[in-house]
């Protein structure tokens, strides 16, 4: 069936065709049509044929169409229903799974509330800094896809960079498709930086396929492919195309979720999914120095996805919209690999007694450090309970807490510490450090690698302390008001048991001020990502 047979299909499901007196919004992408019906939504490929994906028959909308049916039950079972054909007649009536000859087909599926992406949600302010410690979202978000990835069967592939080579030169020559929107001096300059890199990180890239880090995964996970259901966020609109571009390292998978983020300014809620999901993926740090390429190439991507929708637009405000847009995104991808340019490894431990805000205020420095997205921020309470086998938010017993088990978790945290800046990332430490060999052991770590090490001690009297634990609610932390005052009798925290070599923090009042006095005494700046969009 061609375009036009095409064409006549859609102006009959927008004619009413099944869907009878019920109001319709038409919404388009590249490479499909979905009409909002009701409390269903309704997906008709388009006939349209890019260089990374073909729907010019009805076979093959049909092929992509199960395709995507079947994936995406993998993440959101809930909201994909079924498949339907497109028949007519012999009096040349079209009918949805009629008697007739089947000539294009629909995909069902379950409509979500309008405002429900969590690009929306994004827009409303749900991301913004002020908000996210007091919203689960971004917990939720990364817990759902680490859970996705951990589902996923590993793919026993040794070949990460070509693969990876492969995506950057079609990108390319999808760039140099539009030489009107995407300038030519700029695209190029961008593949020649994201070959270099894929070069230089080759080794790393190989390797991740050997130790398991190659699945068949999502493909297309943004803010746009992800909604809240039921209040929980799924993932949907996998890429069903071609199972080739979805079989990609989960970081890789992951990225797109970061430069969403990171571009619309939001990069505090970035550094925060990827520290939440590294907690749940043990052994990852060493593959950071990917992270900045990663983000890179999807921002690439976007921008030649953007290009194309612009040509498609024709002339207009909506051709103008996107092509600005897709500039835009070629010029970020280059920032983003200016930054990570720019950032050294360096290591910033965080001490002070429980309820001082350690952690706090590491979530509030993450994204001001290192590259893109930001330091791996290393939590003692977290690696505790990942030593011991449980969820960061469990509870463990008294007897998990000897000086034992702290060792082991000072110990972790130092080898944690050690792969993420030898991968060229930033880290932040955040434990008590109460005593001066832990002071000295983690400051070590830096040494040895002749990166730079600041330390920072947080100091409250016990009451405030004791205020804040009381506050806690699905924390990782154990400490209790009781772990509190035991704590102040151990180490009474008085102005000469301060460590000289550590720049002293009074820790009262509020954690957004505190981070301003923290940025100006380590040198950082008041902002990470892009300007708010």
């Amino acid at each position: 069936m061609g375009r036009d047979e095409s064409e006549n299909v859609l102006r009959w499901l927008q004619g009413g065709g099944p869907f009878g007196r019920e109001e319709l919004r038409r919404i388009d992408t590249h490479g499909a049509v979905i009409l909002l019906a009701g409390d269903r939504a309704w997906k008709l490929k388009k006939p349209v044929r890019f260089g990374y994906m073909d729907f010019s028959t009805a076979e093959k909308r049909h092929s992509a169409l199960d395709a995507e049916l079947r994936l995406n039950r993998r993440t959101a079972p809930q909201l994909y229903l079924g498949l339907h054909r497109v028949t007519r007649a012999a009096d040349g009536r079209l009918a949805l799974d009629g008697a007739g000859e089947v000539v294009d087909w629909l995909l069902e599926m379950r409509r979500f509330p309008d405002g429900a992406l969590l690009e929306e949600q994004a827009a409303q302010g749900r991301f913004d800094e002020e908000r996210l410690d007091d919203d689960p979202l971004i917990r939720e978000l990364a817990d759902h896809v680490a859970a996705l990835h951990a589902l996923a069967d590993p793919v026993p592939l040794s070949d990460g960079a070509a693969r990876l080579r492969r995506v950057v030169e079609g990108n390319a020559d999808a760039m140099a498709a539009y030489p009107a929107i995407l300038p030519e001096e700029q695209a190029r300059r961008l593949t020649g930086r994201l070959r270099e890199r894929i070069d230089a990180l080759a080794p790393l890239l190989d390797a991740r396929g050997r130790e398991g880090r190659i699945r068949h995964v999502h493909g297309d996970l943004h803010l746009g492919n992800i909604a809240l259901v039921d209040g929980r966020p799924v993932a949907f609109d996998c890429l069903e195309f071609d199972a080739d571009l979805a079989t990609i390292d989960v970081l890789y998978n992951l990225a797109f979720l970061l430069m969403d983020l990171w571009q619309r300014g939001l990069a505090q809620a970035a550094n925060r999914l990827l520290n939440r999901y590294l907690d749940l993926s043990p052994n990852d740090e060493g593959a950071m120095a990917l992270l900045p390429l990663f983000m890179a190439v999807r921002a690439s991507i976007r921008a030649h996805v953007l290009a194309a929708r612009a040509e498609q637009a024709g002339e207009g405000p909506g051709r103008d919209e996107a092509a600005a847009s897709a500039r835009a995104y070629l010029d970020f991808a280059l920032g983003l690999l200016d930054r990570a340019d720019r950032a050294p490894p360096r290591l910033l431990a965080i001490g002070g007694l429980s309820g001082t805000g350690k952690s706090t205020l590491a979530r509030l420095l993450g994204d001001r450090i290192g590259t893109p997205p930001g330091a791996r921020i290393l939590r003692s309470d977290v690696l505790r309970k990942r030593l011991a086998g449980v969820a960061p938010e469990a509870p463990l017993p008294p007897e998990a807490y000897t000086r034992d088990s702290s060792a082991l978790v000072y110990g972790e945290l130092a080898r944690l510490a050690g792969t993420a800046l030898d991968a060229g990332g930033g880290v932040i430490a955040d434990a008590v450090f109460a005593s001066p060999m832990e002071r000295e052991d983690i400051r070590a770590v830096a040494d040895r690698r002749g990166v730079r090490f600041d330390g920072l001690w947080l100091v409250l009297p016990e009451e405030g302390r004791v205020a804040r634990v009381e506050r806690r609610r699905g924390d990782a932390s154990d400490a209790d008001a009781a772990v509190v005052r035991a704590q102040t009798l151990r180490h009474p925290d008085r102005p000469e048991d301060w460590p000289d070599d550590w720049t002293v923090l009074d820790a009262d009042g509020d954690g957004a001020a505190l981070a301003v006095r923290a940025r100006a005494a380590l040198g950082l700046a008041p902002e990470a990502g892009p300007p708010r969009q």
